[in-house]
């Protein structure tokens, strides 16, 4: 049975492709994605409050290694296979290399309504993985140019919008700790699948409107837009046994490693490399590879990390 939060996205996808009015008001979505954020932060707060912080260095260390090697596969294969030159080739394997937060949630609410318990460190995963893979992308658009404006843009990559809000709700949660946490839980916890519900209805009206690039930009960009997050997938599931994560880590890390980025990598490959067209980048990431992850991604790298970790927990 498809999840209610999916039938949301669904909802938003069919309301654009059919031209309706619909529509979120701008700072509704912006609200909608700040809550996101931070309740996926406090939670991992909490739980880190339980263990100790100092055997995760080394995990996320993986992860770093992980996000910078899907940037140059990715590179790799648009340059070779796809003939993108080098800034767009670039900008778009920048994307697959870094993270979605929206994918990440529902991954989350997947594995919550089914029973499925995983490490609390995820959500640092989340929030480191975010930056590796610009920074690569930046190299492998311009070679170390000392006319990039490096300052300006590890400003937007370290404290863009989405790593202040993770990395400050993780310190909140790991300071305050389950009973600090208790009289804001109904608003953060208690509340997290309706506000994904309400969240996906815009992602779905957004997809949508990548439709008519998708038609301009041809078969290979759709079929990177799938093949890509699921050799992703298997990349992170690999990771995430060497670290002796527990199924349920596995299947989020896959999810994180296949999904990609449409806000902070955007935002900030338009300081970057402006040269690079962002619409082949959003209609990949949009249009095929985030509806994919949401509707049939999920369920299949979390029945790939049972069979390969024996179906441990």
């Amino acid at each position: 049975m498809i999840d209610v939060v999916v039938l949301f996205f669904l909802l938003g996808l069919l309301a654009g492709l059919a031209r309706s009015e619909l529509k979120l008001p701008p700072a509704l979505y912006d609200s909608l994605s700040l809550l996101l954020l931070l309740a996926i932060g406090l939670k991992g707060g909490e739980g880190l409050a339980r263990q100790p912080l100092l055997p995760l260095l080394p995990q996320l260390g993986g992860v770093i290694l992980l996000g910078m090697a899907q940037t140059l596969i990715g590179y790799i294969a648009l340059r070779r296979f796809g003939r993108f030159d080098r800034a767009n080739a670039a900008a778009i394997a920048a994307h697959y290399g870094s993270v979605s937060v929206a994918t990440f949630a529902v991954g989350v609410n997947w594995l919550n309504v089914r029973g499925i318990a995983f490490e609390p460190q995820l959500p640092i995963f989340l929030a480191v993985m975010e930056v590796p893979a610009i920074l690569v992308g930046i190299v492998l658009a311009r070679g170390m140019a000392t006319k990039t404006d490096w300052r300006r843009i590890a400003h937007e990559s370290f404290l863009g919008k989405g790593v202040v809000l993770l990395l400050g709700g993780m310190a909140i949660g790991w300071v305050a700790g389950p009973e600090g946490l208790a009289p804001i839980r109904p608003l953060f916890f208690d509340l997290f699948k309706g506000v994904l519900a309400i969240f996906l209805l815009e992602m779905g009206l957004i997809v949508a409107r990548q439709t008519s690039e998708l038609r301009r930009r041809g078969l290979f960009v759709v079929g990177f837009g799938l093949i890509m997050p699921g050799f992703s997938a298997i990349l992170g599931i690999a990771c995430g046994m060497a670290m002796g994560l527990s199924v349920g880590g596995l299947t989020l890390l896959a999810t994180l490693a296949a999904s990609a980025s449409y806000i902070a990598v955007p935002a900030t490959m338009r300081l970057a490399v402006p040269e690079a067209n962002p619409g082949l980048s959003l209609a990949a990431v949009l249009g095929v590879t985030f509806p994919f992850n949401i509707l049939i991604g999920i369920p299949i790298y979390h029945w790939l990390a049972s069979m390969l970790a024996g179906g441990n927990s």
